[in-house]
């Protein structure tokens, strides 16, 4: 009688080898369509345009020497690379022998007037609106208050920093870095500080509390 040998069950032809296959084809599958995106192993991000940081936040006009006749330079601060920046204008009162009113709403002015080519470029905008008005002090002020059309804090950060800041430069309407604000109506003025966090617009503007009528 012929011996018969007993074997284990039938193996499935292939299915050993083709666990290794597959996964060495998933690997060489994966780095094929990361090299076709694009996808680099680097840890600098994709630019998906100029950011902040990048923007020069400086003219070619910031060199220029004389004002023009009946001019006299001034500086104002705008918005740039999510801080404030200063740049050079030109205005036509004179801060030594001008009404300190008169340079409140000369700045003003400049602060509302849309960047030029130039400072657009450079990454500049301003956030102070059109409509803003400054005039005097209402009666029993503190010295050298400045009323503007609005109250201050209803203005956005960004624009009530840009007023505070570029009168708080003004040898004229500044005070230690300081100036003295009020709104519309009867409410007492503030003084409002200019400093370094001001000017990152990190925070809200620092105020010096209500000042007494």
């Amino acid at each position: 009688m012929r011996s018969e040998r007993t074997y284990g069950a039938p193996r499935r032809p292939g299915r050993g080898p083709a666990r290794p296959v597959a996964a060495l084809a998933a690997v060489v599958a994966c780095a094929a369509l990361a090299a076709g995106c694009g996808i680099r192993s680097t840890s600098v991000p994709v630019d998906a345009g100029a950011a902040p940081s990048r923007m020069p936040c400086r003219t070619a006009s910031a060199e220029t020497t004389a004002p023009p006749p009946g001019t006299v330079p001034a500086r104002v601060y705008l918005v740039c690379a999510s801080q404030l920046v200063t740049v050079e204008r030109t205005v036509e009162v004179d801060e030594s022998r001008s009404e300190p009113l008169l340079i409140a709403q000369a700045l003003l002015s400049e602060l509302q007037r849309d960047p030029d080519a130039d400072e657009r470029r450079a990454g500049f905008s301003t956030d102070v609106p059109a409509a803003l008005r400054v005039t005097a002090a209402h009666k029993g002020d503190p010295a050298g208050t400045l009323r503007l059309s609005e109250q201050p804090d209803d203005l956005t950060a960004e624009a009530l920093a840009q007023v505070v800041c570029s009168y708080a430069d003004s040898e004229s309407l500044g005070s230690g870095g300081s100036v003295v604000l009020g709104g519309p109506g009867d409410y007492a003025p503030r003084g409002y500080l200019c400093t370094s966090e001001t000017k990152s617009l990190s925070a809200e503007v620092p105020t010096l509390g209500a000042l007494g009528l």
